[in-house]
């Protein structure tokens, strides 16, 4: 069941935010980049979808191959990645999935040892999503531990940042903790939206909001 989960979870996840102050090359690409990204999850059809992050992969690797000692373009290529690993569907998803997420892994880690904070920590926030979305054992590299110890340091980080309790909160749903995953994803749906990113917002919010209806009613 979990790799199930985790196939239709990747493309809908790590949409980390930017700031409006970045300027520069690096900055006004990965912005370039998030808002592709947010076509791509969010308004585009399953048809297209692999082929649109694809595409994007290709860009973000570009970028990151250009500004090497740089931790942004590397913590974008990894969540592109596995929206990538996510929008693959039939045979393919089973051989070239799992390598794209290895791979964003490792680009997280790097990015990890070059500035932790980047990005408002989304290094932990996506290294978090990352590990307890991934499938455990001989298949992947998931770990619900390690995806609770980053996704605190997330929340410690930046703890008005809207992944970092999006996936806070999720993590709890996969735990069916339930109550635990309630505040989080309340918090999402009442924060202020991520500045120039109104469709990410917006899909995450709803996202939020939908998980959230599915918590309470567990509750009661």
């Amino acid at each position: 069941m979990k790799i199930v989960k985790w196939m239709m979870a990747l493309f809908i996840a790590s949409g980390l935010m930017a700031t409006s102050a970045w300027a520069g090359e690096v900055e006004d690409t990965i912005l370039s980049l998030q808002h592709e990204w947010a076509q791509a999850n969010y308004k585009t059809g399953d048809d297209q979808k692999e082929a649109s992050f694809k595409a994007l992969v290709d860009k973000a690797a570009a970028l990151s191959a250009k500004y090497p000692d740089r931790a942004e373009p590397k913590i974008w290529e990894a969540i592109i990645r596995a929206g990538y690993a996510g929008a693959m569907g039939g045979v393919s998803s089973m051989f070239n999935a799992m390598p794209q997420m290895k791979q964003g892994r490792d680009l997280l880690l790097a990015a990890k040892k070059i500035d932790a904070n980047a990005m408002h920590g989304s290094v932990y926030t996506t290294l978090g999503s990352f590990y307890y979305m991934v499938p455990g054992g001989f298949i992947g590299f998931g770990d619900d531990d390690k995806a609770l110890e980053y996704l605190k340091k997330a929340i410690a980080v930046a703890p008005d940042d809207m992944d970092a309790n999006y996936f806070m909160g999720d993590y709890w749903m996969e735990q069916k903790e339930y109550k635990k995953a309630v505040p989080y994803l309340q918090k999402v749906i009442d924060l202020p939206a991520v500045a120039n990113r109104p469709v990410y917002s917006a899909g995450r919010k709803a996202q939020a909001a939908e998980k959230l209806k599915q918590a309470k009613k567990q509750i009661h």
